[in-house]
């Protein structure tokens, strides 16, 4: 009989905490896991989720436009924000009843409160103290918000979900995903969107032919985009936010949002007490088996900033979990990670960039395409779809491959398989392709760019 009350315990009931906690019970452990604001964490409640039911909404007003060029005549196009707040609540809500579900049918208990460390095998939540063998971190991140004059009045993405009324007019700064993705979404609900950025292109780490396609299509549909450009401070004139820029430039808007950046949540969980290491960043520091310095905590996920994407998170704990209950010790293959900015258009991606792949290979072929979209030949929209791939010459290996353009997350899920299978331009080329998508063009791109 163990000493421990718990094999496992588990703080942070978001993607990976979850999985790692259901999969060690369903192996047979004995596991808590605490979770102190919503089961699902940040995907599920402030992420993934909400947005991606934002991106879906902000689409209808092109969708309206354009099907006026299939015949269609649509009267009247009005839109209530509150009925998509409170139909996203609603979905939310069901969400996490459906991890509850999933934690109680696994046999894992799950406990509602903050849980702070109190030493190298025990937790203190609700004024208990609870023993497990192994202790696993796995909060996440937060928004952080830079520390300027003003700063009481910024939002970011979390108050953006939950806002009373929706605003005529926002300043959004920041240049990652959040940033660009939230840009498309207020403006396709008929905001009127500044983006500011304090660099000179943003998304920053993409292939640079894909950075700077997205900043003509969002400039294209009416977004305001002004890079190398930073706030200085924020004052308040009665119900309007004025926004005083570097250079003295001010904008004003109802509304300002802050994506610049989050902070892995770190703190308040008593890791002080036992001494667990942390980077400059306060992430928390693990080896390749996810363990901290202390031998029996570890830590996956956002919090440890090291591949911020849900999948990733979910990959880790079911690795964690094997690796503890199941005899088996198996790695996560971070190389060639598909992902997607649901940007407007989106971005999907997988494998190098250009500028990455030129740096480890001596001679590769670009192929590149840019078309309108099917769906967009009848209208007056100009959006341009572009896609490219990254050859390596001497192997024939596709290396990259990159689009900006209507489903491109669907899209490249399926290619980052092939290129997880070492697909070769020859195997691309020999694929008989589905028409007519965009899809194919992926698989009839014969001549490559010329340097």
């Amino acid at each position: 009989m163990s000493k421990y009350q718990y094999d496992l315990f588990v703080i942070g009931a978001g993607s990976g905490g979850v999985r790692a906690a259901r999969m060690s019970a369903g192996l047979g452990a004995h596991v808590a896991i605490a979770e102190d604001r919503h089961l699902g964490g940040t995907c599920v409640n402030v992420g993934c989720v909400p947005k991606k039911l934002f991106v879906y909404a902000s689409h209808f007003t092109e969708e309206f436009e354009n099907a006026k060029s299939f015949g269609w005549d649509i009267a009247r196009t009005d839109f209530d924000w509150s009925t998509l707040i409170k139909n996203k609540n609603t979905e939310i809500k069901r969400l996490n009843g459906i991890y509850k579900k999933i934690l109680d049918n696994s046999g894992a208990e799950t406990i509602h409160g903050r849980a702070k460390i109190v030493d190298k095998h025990t937790v203190e939540i609700n004024d208990d103290h609870i023993t497990a063998e192994r202790i696993l971190i796995a909060t996440g991140g937060w928004p952080s918000v830079p520390d300027i004059p003003g700063k009481e009045h910024i939002i970011s993405s979390n108050e953006a979900f939950f806002l009373k009324s929706l605003p005529e007019k926002i300043v959004i700064v920041g240049g990652g995903y959040i940033a660009v993705e939230f840009a498309g979404i207020f403006h396709g609900l008929g905001v009127e969107t500044t983006l500011l950025y304090r660099g000179p292109l943003f998304l920053r780490g993409f292939d640079q032919d894909v950075r700077e396609a997205l900043a003509d299509e969002m400039q294209k549909k009416g977004i305001n985009i002004k890079f190398d450009s930073n706030i200085s401070e924020i004052e308040k004139s009665n119900d309007q936010f004025i926004a005083t820029l570097e250079d003295g430039e001010q904008i004003e808007a109802d509304q300002i949002m802050y994506a610049t950046g989050r902070k892995p949540m770190t703190e308040n969980l008593g890791l002080e007490t036992v001494g667990i290491e942390l980077d400059s960043d306060s992430a928390i520091k693990v080896n390749d088996e996810y363990q901290t310095n202390i031998h029996s905590i570890y830590a996956i996920g956002d919090v440890t900033n090291r591949v911020n994407l849900t999948p990733v998170a979910l990959a880790e704990g079911m690795v964690l979990a094997k690796r503890f209950f199941g005899n088996e010790d198996k790695d996560v293959d971070y190389s060639n990670i598909p992902t997607c900015v649901f940007s407007q258009p989106n971005i999907g991606t997988v494998g190098l960039t250009e500028e990455q792949a030129r740096e480890k290979y001596d001679d590769i072929d670009i192929y590149k395409s840019y078309f309108k979209p099917m769906k967009l030949s009848l209208s007056e929209s100009n959006e341009q779809t572009f896609m490219k791939l990254i050859v390596d010459k001497k192997s024939d290996l596709v290396v990259g491959v990159h689009m900006l353009g209507p489903d491109a997350g669907e899209i490249i899920q399926g290619i980052g398989i092939a290129i997880k299978a070492g697909a070769t331009k020859k195997v691309f080329d020999s694929t008989i392709g589905i028409h007519p998508t965009a899809a194919e063009e992926f698989v009839t791109m014969r001549d490559p760019v010329s340097d």
